[in-house]
């Protein structure tokens, strides 16, 4: 079974090349979403096993967007990511509980599959 990903970035830019990107790590993306309550609406109907989160939405934190996320009933896994590699600090994922926080421009080297995918879920 194929893991559903929710991308949630305010740039359509990004969310193309990042459905790209997880297509090429065997993900399927389940929606998009630009901002805090659109993720929030997104998250609730699609119920995703993983979200794919900018850190700075135009109506929000994405940090706190990820706490939120990861305190749904089905866990979906979350990996942060920001055009600003010094954006979130390890305390700061640790504390959303996010996978990792990937800056964009390392986010086609790193292991997507195994930060976002289902396999232990």
């Amino acid at each position: 079974m194929s893991t559903s990903v929710l991308i949630v970035d305010d740039d359509p830019a990004f969310r193309r090349l990042a459905q790209r990107l997880l297509a090429a790590f065997g993900l399927v993306v389940a929606g998009e979403a630009e901002d805090v309550e659109s993720a929030i609406v997104a998250a609730g109907a699609l119920h995703p096993d993983a979200v794919l989160v900018d850190v700075e939405l135009p109506d929000g934190d994405g940090v706190t967007l990820a706490g939120l996320l990861t305190a749904l009933a089905w866990r979906p896994k979350v990996v942060l990511t920001s055009t600003d590699a010094e954006a979130v600090s390890a305390a700061a994922v640790l504390a959303c509980r996010a996978e990792a926080f990937v800056p964009k421009e390392h986010l086609p080297n790193a292991a997507l599959n195994r930060l976002l995918g289902a396999g232990d879920a």
